[in-house]
């Protein structure tokens, strides 16, 4: 008995392949176009800023939004890196940061960060320089809210991406064990 000639259709496509034939990471290089994003990004500020009284209740509200996300970001990055060794959660401060500066900025922005710096002041304190943030740059706001920072979002991926790696946002502990890894200990 010969086997059934298969003829193209819905359970044979033309191309004899597949859905299971298909990339699994074909989306990690979809781009979301920036006038979705602004749209996305302004509903979301005003979403949050419903029963809010000041600023700084509205930036929290979005850095709340943005914290699961960064929870969920660090697992997918890593997953979806090209190599073994890149795969390797950062365990150490200045790695996770610039693992964060590079590679979560590039995947966020579609580039990297203009800089990453440590505070003279705080030994606890780092700063990621963005010279061109995005999430500002689509927002038009009333003159009573001219204090107001939409990167408060950005800044709630970041510590739950921190907090993800294991870094409960520099708190004292992760300093102390940070200083004994200098150190040559552990």
């Amino acid at each position: 008995m010969s086997a059934p000639t298969q003829t193209p259709g819905l359970r044979y496509p033309s191309n004899k392949k597949t859905i299971y034939d298909r990339n699994l990471n074909r989306s990690k290089n979809a781009e979301l176009s920036r006038a979705a994003f602004a749209y996305l990004f302004v509903e979301m500020i005003s979403y949050a800023q419903k029963n809010v009284k000041d600023i700084s209740a509205l930036e929290k509200r979005l850095n709340t939004q943005g914290y699961p996300l960064g929870l969920r970001l660090l697992d997918l990055l890593l997953s979806r890196s090209p190599s073994p060794l890149s795969s390797i959660r950062p365990t150490r401060i200045i790695t996770l940061l610039q693992f964060i500066g590079n590679t979560l900025w590039r995947h966020l922005f579609a580039r990297a960060a203009d800089a990453l710096e440590r505070s003279e002041s705080d030994a606890g304190q780092y700063m990621i320089f963005d010279n061109d943030p995005m999430v500002n740059s689509y927002i038009s706001l009333p003159r009573e809210m001219r204090g107001f920072n939409a990167a408060a979002y950005v800044a709630g991926v970041i510590e739950g991406f921190c907090d993800g790696a294991g870094f409960a946002t520099f708190k004292e502990e992760v300093l102390e064990r940070e200083e004994i890894l200098n150190r040559g200990g552990g």
